[in-house]
């Protein structure tokens, strides 16, 4: 089984960590909404590695049946396996494009809380929030967590969905020789 989980999380972190890093690269621009979009579409389309290797383990492994608590867990396998990949694809992001993501990130927070009409203290509040992301993005141990907090959350649901659906042995029932 751990021959399985190793092989498909590499799969999903294949799948979501090369687009992440071919896009980052290629087009550079990470804050706009159709970026999240295309990102969050992108996690679960990799994701969806889990429900296949949950259901070939059932149908192949285990005769057609498989409870909750064996499947999620499985799944959760993955998305952690997955979610090594995101944050290798991310660093490498960081490195070999020279991108300085925190400062990007710490000035669009400065301009939005402008564009909001902040003044004063409220917007020196903004500008030492900003400024403290930046140096807690600078710091490893912050940004590695960080960044695997963006896609193991997408893979805890997809275990769920998946785990709730085919701990039912009628859903999609292997097909018998």
């Amino acid at each position: 089984m751990l021959r399985m989980i190793v092989l498909y999380g590499v799969i999903a972190g294949l799948i979501v960590g090369i687009p992440l890093f071919t896009i980052t690269l290629t087009l550079g621009d990470l804050g706009s909404p159709w970026g999240y979009v295309v990102g969050y579409l992108i996690m679960l389309i990799a994701l969806s590695t889990i429900f296949i290797a949950i259901k070939k383990h059932r149908d192949a492994d285990l005769g057609g049946v498989i409870k909750f608590w064996p499947a999620l867990g499985i799944g959760l396998a993955i998305s952690f396996v997955a979610g090594i990949f995101y944050v290798i694809a991310w660093e490498a992001v960081l490195d070999l494009g020279h991108l300085d993501f925190a400062n990007t990130y710490a000035q669009s927070m400065i301009a939005a809380a402008k564009a909001k009409g902040l003044t004063g203290d409220a917007l020196a509040k903004a500008v030492a929030e900003a400024e403290q992301f930046r140096t807690s993005y600078a710091n490893p141990l912050y940004r590695l967590p960080e960044t695997f907090a963006e896609i193991f959350p997408v893979g805890v649901l997809v275990s769920l969905v998946s785990a709730g659906l085919l701990r039912n042995s009628r859903f999609l029932a292997a097909r018998r020789a």
